[in-house]
């Protein structure tokens, strides 16, 4: 079991101390008192929390995760990722992530924000600016953690600063947005993002996979079919596959099944056997078992916790 457990000391390492209290009083700023807000910028949402959440399991596309104020931990198979204000989690493919927020309050919120990573204008920065290069991976996981640098966060800033002006943001954002990434490629991430982004390697096929995966999770799925996709032999493909997301292509697959039949049934309110069906199953007793092994509930049961939670 790997276990990324980075502590906030380890910030030294981005160039000395800096509060992190400007990022914190923009998110409060923007998000008053919602717990998500979709803004103006594309692609970047800002996280508020009053209180530490229950576990909650979604699909975490390539992006950046900062932190304010409080603390996270996200799971992806076996993996366990926590971070606080002094680290940045980044994913560089999408993944069926469980996380929760450890540390939130009423008076000290948890405040965060998500951007989404356009791979595309990724691969383009990677054309102009960078020479290319293989890069030694000694992780190929599609996921990590490091200190936040002073010029990630001075971006990070300029970039919720244009909220308060949103006349700038179609002319500014995409600017700041595109230093954003050249940052993430010149630092100690940049080679997670290299390896996904490179076209013909095999973590640009895999994340190709991955993202036809996406539009056909319901599907009957034989991983021969996959592993001819990515124009690799079924061993290479298992190994690669495990590599990036800690999880084999099948588990990939019912975990992504499993979330959004979560999904399903507590913002559509369809039952168990509904939702199960939806997604692909065809044995709602199945559907069952492997529901509670994932969310540590049976479906019912699960959901009105949920929604006691929220409440």
């Amino acid at each position: 079991m790997h276990h990324n457990d980075t502590t906030a000391t380890d910030s030294a390492c981005s160039g000395g101390e800096r509060p992190r209290s400007d990022l914190a009083e923009s998110i409060s700023r923007f998000t008053g008192g919602g717990s998500r807000l979709d803004t103006e910028i594309p692609g970047l949402s800002l996280h508020r929390w009053e209180q530490p959440t229950a576990s909650t399991s979604y699909m975490l596309a390539p992006s950046i995760c900062l932190i304010g104020q409080g603390r996270k931990q996200v799971v992806v198979g076996e993996d366990t990722f926590l971070y606080d204000p002094s680290q940045f989690l980044i994913s560089s493919i999408d993944l069926p992530v469980v996380a929760r927020i450890l540390e939130a309050s009423p008076q000290a919120p948890y405040l965060g924000l998500t951007m989404e990573i356009e791979l595309r204008t990724l691969s383009q920065l990677m054309l102009d600016h960078l020479a290319p290069h293989e890069p030694s991976v000694t992780d190929s996981r599609g996921i990590g953690v490091s200190a936040v640098s002073d010029p990630l966060l001075d971006a990070f800033e300029r970039l919720l600063a244009l909220l308060a002006t949103p006349e700038d943001i179609p002319a500014l954002a995409p600017l700041i947005q595109r230093e954003i990434l050249y940052r993430l490629l010149k630092g100690e991430q940049g080679a997670r993002l290299r390896h996904i982004a490179a076209s013909g390697r095999n973590g640009n096929r895999v994340a190709n996979t991955i993202e036809w995966l996406k539009r056909h999770y319901c599907d009957a799925i034989r991983v021969e079919d996959m592993a001819s996709r990515a124009g690799l032999s079924v061993s290479a493909f298992h190994h690669h596959f495990r590599a990036m997301t800690a999880m084999t292509p099948l588990q990939y697959q019912k975990r992504m099944r499993l979330t959004e039949a979560r999904r399903l049934m507590l913002t559509q309110h369809l039952d168990a056997s509904r939702a199960a069906f939806q997604v692909g199953y065809e044995s709602p007793s199945q559907f069952s078992r492997e529901y509670s092994r994932l969310f540590g509930a049976p479906p019912l049961q699960d959901i009105r916790n949920l929604v006691q939670q929220s409440a």
